[in-house]
């Protein structure tokens, strides 16, 4: 006859041992119902700075229950007993017993103080970690109307918590996380990302002048390798105001060795024949698509830093740091890209081709893609 389970048998072997914030909880909760008056040598924590729902109920009761006569909470329960009441209000599981099982597994009361800030230093990381989840949900969150300045404002969020943890625990010089970073995200639509890359390229070749005005525009936004090549061959002979046109971008691709990982020369010729729309338009498109990758690989960055244990609030602040300071620098070049200035005309057709004209009905086509 096959073996019948006890109740919860299977799941007991699942249930993972308690984190050592636990043990430290358990040891500043007991060093206060032992000695409550030792509730003035804590600070920096709350109810919420506690890791389970039972320990933040009786830590509320603690601070809210009226403390008790030394002498008589020596002699009797009364305080612990209205501490339980209290606490069960919001957990009901709270026992008598596990009231009890605290005080006597906390190894010094007089250690309550360190007990506490092990406790913030715990919170502290919980808090780094959510915060850095809600950037990376909100890059993510294709419901958006401006995603940008949501995943912006939501990194703004992040950075005041680190801004909060930092003056909890000031940073020590060159102390950095451990942990080994994520590795950037890849494009979350490739197919889109790749084709308005092609466009944006085709149309600085066409109108090279053009270029000047997205300074602010940088090679690695671009997600293929051979974009960012062919977007430094555009630059290149712009900056030294050399003939610039598909022909001339191709043997610059051949200088820089851009094909020489097979890429076939026609290819590149017809992909920089076909221009629509405008450069500020594409580039503005490919900045906006770095900006949303660069904010999730930060967040990324933190949640791994934070969700390492090993890491010290310290070593936090300062890796936090240095992850959002590329949110700064992608924020400040959009800033620029989006300014208040009158956009260029939009050209109907190129002056120059290199290829066979196209129709008005394939060009109006083209630029209805670029204005979507």
């Amino acid at each position: 006859m096959p073996h019948a389970p006890e109740p919860d048998e299977d799941d007991l072997d699942a249930i993972p041992p308690p984190q050592p914030v636990f043990h430290v909880e358990q040891a500043l909760l007991g060093a206060l119902l032992l000695d409550p008056h030792r509730l003035d040598d804590v600070s920096g924590i709350a109810a919420d700075s506690f890791s389970t729902a039972a320990h933040a109920a009786l830590y509320a009761a603690i601070s809210t229950v009226p403390r008790p006569d030394p002498a008589e909470h020596a002699k009797n329960t009364k305080w612990l007993d209205r501490v339980l009441a209290a606490g069960r209000e919001q957990a009901r599981g709270l026992t008598a017993s596990y009231l009890h099982a605290l005080v006597q597994v906390c190894p010094w009361p007089g250690h309550a103080p360190a007990y506490a800030r092990m406790v913030e230093a715990e919170h502290a990381r919980r808090r780094l970690q959510t915060a850095a989840e809600r950037l990376i949900h909100t890059v993510h969150d294709v419901s958006l109307p401006h995603p940008v300045q949501t995943v912006l404002a939501e990194a703004d969020a992040l950075a005041a918590v680190v801004d909060d943890i930092a003056n909890r625990f000031p940073p020590r010089a060159g102390v950095l996380p451990r942990t080994t970073a994520p590795p950037p995200p890849a494009a979350p639509d490739p197919a889109e990302a790749v084709e308005e890359e092609q466009m944006l390229l085709a149309t600085a070749t066409a109108y090279p002048s053009d270029i000047e005005a997205v300074r602010w525009l940088l090679p690695d936004d671009l997600t293929l390798p051979l974009h960012v090549g062919l977007w430094q061959c555009l630059t290149g002979l712009a900056r030294r105001h050399e003939p610039v046109d598909p022909v001339t971008v191709l043997w610059e691709a051949q200088q820089r060795g851009l094909l020489d990982d097979g890429t076939e020369p026609g290819e590149v010729l017809r992909m920089l024949a076909e221009p629509a729309g405008s450069v500020e338009h594409w580039g503005e498109r490919t900045l906006q698509r770095s900006l949303l990758a660069t904010a999730e690989h930060t967040g990324r960055r933190i949640e791994a830093y934070a969700g390492d244990p090993a890491n010290t609030p310290f070593q936090l602040v300062v890796g936090a740091r240095r992850a959002l300071a590329d949110i700064a620098a992608a924020r400040t070049r959009w800033q620029h890209a989006t300014e208040a200035t009158p956009p260029q005309q939009r050209r109907l057709s190129p002056t120059t081709r290199a290829g066979p004209p196209t129709t008005t009905a394939a060009h109006a086509a083209r630029s209805t893609r670029a204005t979507r």
